[in-house]
């Protein structure tokens, strides 16, 4: 993304009010610079309101979240994915009020994983805890990445659990991306932007507002597959997600528990409501085959597909996962049945580390290649 697309999308997000309008001028320009370049009657036609116009003009005043924001994006590993990039991700697309953008801490490629969303309650019993960190590894232990909400409770344990098994997940924030809530996850924050990633759609340094987190959970929604619910009361954020999971075409998950536990009469009532009961991640994993290898399909098209924007999140290879591709085949080549580290395959194979990731994850969508704790290998 150019310095000129960057300030021009910083400052689009800048100005509040409905992303319909906004959405819809990234869209009938070639890019955010585009866009600002437009004009007053562009952007009026598209809904802008006169407060919108005035300060979207390049004239205006530098804010100060923008001035943040750009010595946020200055630093290794921390990107801005808009509306008009190709790299945002696919399934988000599909929900009824996607974000205009997102900041992303860590690898941006991972919004493209095929993923399930796992809530539930902040003080979940013990059983609770452990069923968020069991289920997790399982899932993330599977290929599945593990997405939620960095909370207190099943949150935690579900991030916590994707970690152990040495698999993928995201966590989507409320707050900005480098403002981890609660404090207490500060560390786990910390972990998962270096291993997964952390998402969203708020400016860095954005503190916790109440009204942030139920918008908050459609992005949660929106990136996975389906949502599996541990642990709910009966009036819960978890239930939100799951609500906005089910109106987004995704599945929804809960498991059951005792008649005793007033913290699973949310699951309850979801799976009286159509929710799948499940009692193991195999379970979830069966379900989500099919969704999963679509998820490949698209992200196999992205990588094929030349880009007109400048060098985006993910560099494009030069053809699609099939091993007559020189690229492919080199990369095959300096896999070997035993876990390799991203480092010596780039070394290996002299290409860049974005499209080796990249590659990477496509053979592991198609089930050829198998990680653990960062290292890859051929799979059996």
């Amino acid at each position: 993304m150019t310095e000129a697309d960057r300030d021009a999308l910083l400052c689009l997000l800048s100005l509040g009010g409905a992303t319909g309008p906004r959405r819809s001028l990234l869209e009938a320009h070639a890019s955010p610079a585009a866009a600002r370049e437009a004009g007053s009657k562009a952007w009026r036609l598209v809904g802008l309101d006169e407060h919108q116009v005035r300060a979207f003009d390049a004239t205006s005043p530098i804010p100060e979240d923008l001035a943040r924001s750009r010595d946020w994006l200055a630093r290794p590993e921390h990107h801005l994915i808009g509306w008009h990039d190709p790299d945002y991700p696919a399934l988000l697309r599909r929900i009824a009020s996607p974000p205009l953008a997102l900041f992303v801490a860590g690898d941006p490629a991972l919004l493209w994983h095929p993923g399930v969303a796992v809530v539930g309650s902040r003080m979940p019993s013990a059983g609770g805890r452990d069923h968020a960190h069991d289920f997790a590894h399982a899932l993330a232990a599977s290929g599945l990445a593990v997405i939620s909400g960095l909370a207190a409770g099943v949150d935690a344990a579900a991030h916590a659990g994707a970690l152990a098994a040495g698999g993928l997940t995201i966590a989507v924030l409320g707050t900005g991306a480098d403002v981890p809530y609660p404090r207490g996850n500060a560390a786990l924050h910390a972990e998962i932007c270096s291993r997964g990633a952390v998402a969203s759609e708020h400016p860095p340094g954005t503190q916790a507002r109440r009204e942030h987190f139920p918008s908050r959970n459609r992005i949660l929604a929106g990136l996975a597959l389906a949502t599996l619910v541990i642990e709910a009361a009966e009036r819960s954020g978890a239930l939100i997600t799951a609500r906005l999971s089910g109106e987004a075409g995704r599945d929804v998950f809960a498991v059951p528990g005792s008649i005793h536990n007033p913290m699973v009469r949310g699951c309850h009532r979801l799976i009286r409501d159509g929710a799948g009961l499940v009692e193991s991640a195999q379970e979830v994993i069966a379900a989500l085959k099919p969704m999963a290898a679509e998820l490949a399909d698209a992200l196999r098209a992205r990588l094929a597909a030349p880009s007109s924007a400048a060098k985006g999140l993910i560099e494009t290879p030069r053809s699609t996962a099939k091993f007559g591709d020189p690229d492919y085949h080199h990369l095959w080549e300096a896999l070997g049945h035993d876990p390799t580290g991203m480092d010596r395959l780039v070394e290996r194979t002299g290409l860049t580390t974005a499209n080796v990731s990249s590659m990477l994850l496509v053979m592991e969508l198609e089930g050829r290649v198998a990680v653990a704790h960062g290292r890859y290998s051929r799979k059996s």
